[in-house]
């Protein structure tokens, strides 16, 4: 059998600052189930987020699969030593987040905003930094019910 074509696209939005020479400030990822299907690519995307995070990119994460049950997030968390209470001891396998690094006072800090998504309720709303002290809000479930409108699925 083959494979779907549309599981190996990457999904993604690069957000770059032209006032600071084009740099990328910030990346939306959208997980796909190919992202998720082997331990080579899961690890390979979690490694490209942890890479941006590292030349600090703001990175948001949007997972709304629900054929494999791995979260994308956590193995994140892992790479930087991290963990999130709210996504143990079971975590949940459809969840947005955005994440940063940054330093406070010369200290590394990494910080993030995660949300478990649950069907029927509304989707959250995640920052997206542009600068240490700017964000947008990029709100998820307003962007769903345009998208909806647009398409006459509403």
């Amino acid at each position: 059998m083959d494979a779907d074509p549309t599981e190996f696209y990457e999904y993604e939005v690069l957000i770059f600052d032209h006032s600071r020479g084009r740099q990328l400030v910030a990346a939306i990822e959208i997980a796909s189930p190919a992202n998720k299907d082997h331990p080579e690519t899961r690890q390979a995307f979690v490694s490209k987020c942890a890479a941006l995070l590292q030349k600090r990119v703001c990175v948001s994460i949007i997972d709304l699969v629900t054929t494999r049950n791995f979260n994308l997030y956590c193995e994140l968390l892992n790479i930087f030593r991290q963990s999130d209470p709210a996504f143990s001891p079971a975590p949940p396998t459809t969840y947005a987040v955005t994440c940063r690094s940054r330093k406070v006072r010369q200290r590394p800090r990494f910080e993030t905003w995660a949300y478990p998504l649950v069907v029927g309720q509304p989707l959250p709303v995640l920052p997206i930094w542009l600068e240490e002290d700017v964000a947008v809000s990029l709100d998820l479930e307003a962007s769903y019910q345009e998208t909806c409108r647009a398409l006459r699925l509403l």
